[in-house]
């Protein structure tokens, strides 16, 4: 076995993984995974640029992650960063700032590296299963991943539609107006016909959903009291459901849907814009299920270390 430890800082949550890897059979004991939304693409689609406030919340968490990955003595380290960061004009203090703290550089991966790995992470365990293809879609905070493959990636593209950018882009209003609403799902649509012009969205078996937004709108419909993640993890939840779970997000004001009891604070006002995206998908490719999955990219960073 080997320790590792994986990070991954996204737009809207850093999370960190820290597990023993068995590189003969590519499997991951977890001994710790943790999510801490930073908002580190607070106004990064306006303004080109990190605002201090996000750093110094991103910085705070990487100290937190330093004393946990010393805790269990890791022996390899990786720190991905993805949308947010890839879009900033000032993304040196952010590089300058891991690297203080954590001793590593952050690996500020293009879009196509961020879909292998989360395709990866995703299939690991459902690869062999006869079901074919699968279209692996990783909903973030500031873009989407779209990847297809069987045992490995045959073709991925990443497409700036974030839960974050959308929500920031066009939501002025509590609950989303109609106008708003259109102008989300217009993006999406638009987004949607640019990834299909390198992934062939529509020939894949099996739809698998990752990331914040599809594990909420998995939780809500599927009542769970609280969050819990081995519960969400591998179910299948119907078109039905989504398009369901989808209105009532709509229909509802901040402060409903802060009540919603499996809803992390940091997603109440942009798991609207998200849950659009997800019901998008399965609309563009006609799917009737999607498979939920809570193993995504942060496994397929802790995979890449063996």
């Amino acid at each position: 076995m080997t320790r590792v430890a994986a990070v991954d800082c996204g737009t809207n949550s850093i999370r960190l993984l820290v597990a023993d890897v068995d590189p003969s059979t590519g499997e991951v004991t977890d001994l710790d995974r943790r999510m801490t939304i930073v908002r580190l693409g607070q106004g990064v689609d306006r303004t080109g640029r990190l605002a201090p406030e996000a750093l110094e919340r991103t910085f705070a968490a990487c100290r937190e992650y330093a004393a946990v990955i010393k805790e269990y003595g890791a022996e390899k380290l990786r720190f991905v960063a993805t949308s947010a960061s890839r879009d900033a004009e000032n993304r040196d203090d952010f590089v300058r700032g891991v690297l203080d703290i954590l001793g590593v550089e952050p690996e500020v991966v293009s879009g196509d590296q961020e879909a292998e790995f989360s395709f990866t992470g995703a299939t690991k365990e459902l690869a062999g299963g006869g079901a074919g293809e699968y279209l692996v879609v990783d909903i973030g905070g500031g873009s989407t991943e779209f990847v297809v493959g069987a045992a490995h990636a045959r073709a991925a593209r990443s497409v700036d539609i974030g839960c974050v950018r959308l929500t920031e882009r066009h939501v002025r209003s509590d609950p989303p107006s109609q106008a708003e609403v259109a102008a989300i799902r217009a993006d999406i649509e638009a987004a949607l016909d640019l990834a299909e012009e390198t992934v062939p969205l529509r020939e894949a078996q099996t739809l698998v959903g990752l990331a914040g937004s599809v594990t909420t709108v998995a939780a809500i419909a599927l009542g769970l009291p609280e969050y819990d993640s081995e519960a969400i993890h591998r179910s299948r939840i119907s078109y039905e459901q989504v398009a369901d779970v989808t209105a009532r997000l709509l229909a509802a004001t901040h402060d409903e849907r802060s009540r919603i009891s499996v809803m992390h604070p940091g997603r109440v006002d942009v798991i609207v814009s998200g849950a659009l995206v997800l019901l998008a998908v399965m609309d563009r490719v006609g799917a009737r299920e999607v498979v939920v999955s809570e193993h995504d990219i942060l496994d397929g960073i802790a995979l890449s270390l063996v």
